[in-house]
């Protein structure tokens, strides 16, 4: 079969390089991609929002599968469209993608279905929202409440900090039309997990545990990111804990979906907070985390297209997972200066020793070819991905790929997956 992958990240090239494995799989278009997935798939210069371009392309190569990796895509209608044309497409349909388009639409979901998470309120002016941070004091958190490329949330140490960011979403147009409203919601305590299932909007079947990492510097220091590193398995994610997501998390989701006229089919990523056993929902996202994707795909068994296939069909009967019993680390490495402002072209060395290293995959992210070299194109530039028989053995192995590659101003975490090691 042929299959187009959307997207240009690493989650789009690890998914690119699990597909490839497939027995199924012929061919694989990726558009855009990145010169990771061009290494596996034929790049089709086509943007993630062109549905039109995207459409005429699967017209013409007859592709059996596409697969979307973004979240702009799908809250555009992406899978909408390939579906009223009569083309197999997995992710979730534009109706049901609002739950990470809109975080005003998914707290009140939450509230509604009685899924756990933090209480809130929704602003489109700054003097009220003020008035409720006055109230209720710092740390406090402060949503944009669109499609902000993981940068939308503000974790507020000081009520001044909290006010600035209202200003600046509200009044300073810091993140477009995404911030025109603001969701406010109070600081939970406890350790970050990120949940990710396949539904066909009735049947739930749970991915391994993950555990990503936000913010931009070691110990959680400094402003969130779209992520600098995953790793899976994630210990904080106990039986008990599972069983509390997969009951008062994803089903009531799931449930509550179904409920409003909004059937999800694809993956559902649910981040959560834990503390003392106990589960609340921080937010939920509409496709594969970036970059849990990449720990998640190196610790998967099983084929993942009839997986992809049936959650696209809606009928995930039958379909069961399985995964190696070693951990996979990811560890992002970024332009300097991300997430704000930063340098691009600069010459990638080392990745060809990289890729000799056993079990260690260097996915592209943020990358580009210039003049015969591969060079930094994006804030996060690859996922080096590890994988061993324990956490600390797959962090080894992820750091001895780090440390194998540089470019100028490169920067990363040191602290991926040391919170497992605590447990």
């Amino acid at each position: 079969m042929n299959v187009l992958v959307v997207g240009s990240g690493g989650r789009e090239h690890a998914l690119v390089w699990k597909i490839a494995q497939s027995p199924l799989v012929k061919k694989i278009y990726c558009a855009p991609g990145n010169p990771g997935t061009g290494r596996l798939a034929e790049n089709v210069p086509l943007k993630v929002d062109d549905l039109d371009g995207l459409l005429a392309f699967a017209r013409e190569k007859a592709i059996d599968l596409t697969v979307v990796g973004p979240e702009l895509p799908l809250s555009l209608g992406l899978v909408d469209r390939f579906e009223a044309a009569g083309l197999l497409a997995f992710g979730a349909r534009r109706n049901a993608a609002i739950i990470e388009a809109s975080k005003a639409f998914s707290k009140d979901l939450m509230q509604k279905y009685r899924v756990p998470t933090a209480f809130y309120e929704v602003f489109t002016e700054v003097e009220p929202a003020l008035a409720f941070i006055a109230r209720h004091g710092a740390p406090i958190v402060v949503k944009a409440d669109g499609l902000a490329a993981g940068k939308g949330v503000i974790v507020a140490r000081t009520t001044e900090e909290a006010n600035a960011a209202v200003r600046d979403m509200l009044s300073g147009n810091a993140f477009g039309a995404a911030g025109s409203r603001v969701v406010i919601e109070e600081f939970l305590e406890g350790e970050e997990a990120s949940f990710l299932a396949f539904t066909d909007g009735q049947r739930i079947i749970p991915l391994a545990s993950a555990q990503d990492h936000k913010p931009v510097f070691d110990n959680d220091e400094g402003p969130n990111t779209g992520g600098m590193g995953a790793y899976s398995p994630a210990p904080v994610v106990t039986p008990a804990v599972h069983e509390k997501a997969m009951a008062e998390v994803m089903r009531r989701a799931v449930d509550g979906m179904a409920a409003e006229g909004r059937r999800y089919q694809g993956v559902l990523y649910a981040g959560l907070m834990i503390k003392d056993g106990e589960v609340k929902t921080l937010e939920f996202n509409a496709r594969f985390g970036d970059p849990e994707c990449q720990p998640l795909l190196m610790r998967l068994k099983s084929d993942l297209v009839p997986v992809l296939i049936a959650c696209a069909r809606g009928n995930l009967e039958g379909i069961e997972l399985e995964w190696h019993d070693q951990a996979a680390v990811c560890v992002v490495m970024a332009s300097g200066g991300y997430p704000g402002d930063f340098a691009k072209g600069f010459p990638i060395d080392g990745l060809e020793q990289a890729e000799q290293i056993d079990d260690l995959v260097v996915f592209h992210a943020g990358t580009a070819e210039a003049g015969g070299r591969i060079v930094n194109s994006g804030g996060r530039v690859l996922g080096v991905t590890g994988r061993g028989p324990t956490v600390a053995a797959a962090i080894d192995k992820a750091y001895q790929g780090v440390r194998t590659i540089a470019w100028e101003g490169a920067h990363y975490r040191t602290d991926i997956g040391g919170k497992a090691l605590g447990r």
